[in-house]
């Protein structure tokens, strides 16, 4: 039977507070264990020889989470020592936010062919985040790769796309076809909710919930199309990734607006209901 499986991001937890409050690793794994997630990303901005290893092997195998990773790697051969760090991981995928950008798509096709060599090489699986400031920045030029290179899998975080093309709400059908093209190549799906001129909003607060009810939309379309041409055996993996400040919206005093934790927890609980109905057959409510 497909299953899905929901992560948390490591990145996700920091505090980031104006007072100096922040959690440490543990108290991070422990809360993410504690509430029932599958697991935990790592966001590794820096090389993996920066990330105390013997450590997180530790905390992942004390609380019995999973381990996805996110790698940005500034040259091609940037990829393969995180490569080498997720099968030491036993990570299902390197979710790739390339800093090789080049401006002609022409240019861009050989820097993903050699990501997708490499980890052939390495027996790793990799997925290319659909990103602001990567090889992935442009929606449109995104596209084009997809046309051009049908072994490029896809990490959905749609926030990046709906503010850099300023989507007007509701969205025109030409704008949905245009997602809808990212969606069924969607291998893997992050949760935030952006609107057409934020990146991250709070979901609790009702001007924004057209903005959850669309982000919502797009994940049952990408998991519908995911569970269509996926084997009975093959998992789903969801990342709710709700970014501390600057991401997410303070006011005057530096403190945010909402609680991100609670966030988190209400997405992944509506994306539950959105696998559960899938399952059962249901047609999505209007």
């Amino acid at each position: 039977m497909q299953k899905l499986e929901i992560y948390q991001s490591l990145w996700a937890m920091e505090l980031r507070r104006p007072d100096g409050i922040e959690r440490s690793h543990e108290e991070a794994f422990e809360m993410v264990a504690e509430a029932g997630f599958d697991g935990m990303a790592l966001d590794l901005v820096s090389q993996p020889d920066g990330v105390e290893v013997a450590k997180f092997k530790r905390l992942y195998a004390r609380h019995d989470l999973g381990c996805s990773i996110t790698a940005f790697p500034k040259s091609v051969e940037d990829l393969r020592p995180v490569l080498r760090m997720a099968r030491e991981f036993d990570a299902p995928f390197v979710n790739v936010i390339g800093q090789v950008m080049p401006l002609a798509v022409d240019d861009m096709m050989p820097v993903i062919r050699a990501w997708l060599e490499m980890a052939s090489e390495e027996g790793v699986r990799v997925l290319f985040e659909t990103h602001r400031n990567c090889i992935t920045n442009d929606l449109f030029s995104t596209l084009l790769l997809l046309d051009a290179l049908p072994e490029m899998e896809i990490c959905a975080d749609l926030s990046h796309y709906l503010i850099d093309r300023e989507f007007w709400y509701p969205l025109s059908a030409s704008d949905q076809a245009l997602i809808s093209r990212v969606l069924a190549r969607s291998e893997s799906f992050q949760g935030r909710v952006a609107s057409r001129e934020q990146i991250q909003v709070p979901i609790g607060f009702p001007q924004n919930q057209k903005w959850f009810d669309l982000f919502a939309d797009w994940w049952e379309e990408g998991f519908r199309a995911w569970r269509s041409r996926s084997g009975d055996e093959a998992v789903l993996n969801f990342l709710c990734e709700l970014g501390p400040p600057e991401y997410a919206i303070t006011g005057a005093d530096g403190f945010e607006l909402s609680d991100r934790w609670e966030e988190a927890l209400i997405i992944r609980e509506r994306v539950r209901e959105i696998w559960s109905r899938l399952e059962a057959g249901q047609a999505a409510r209007p």
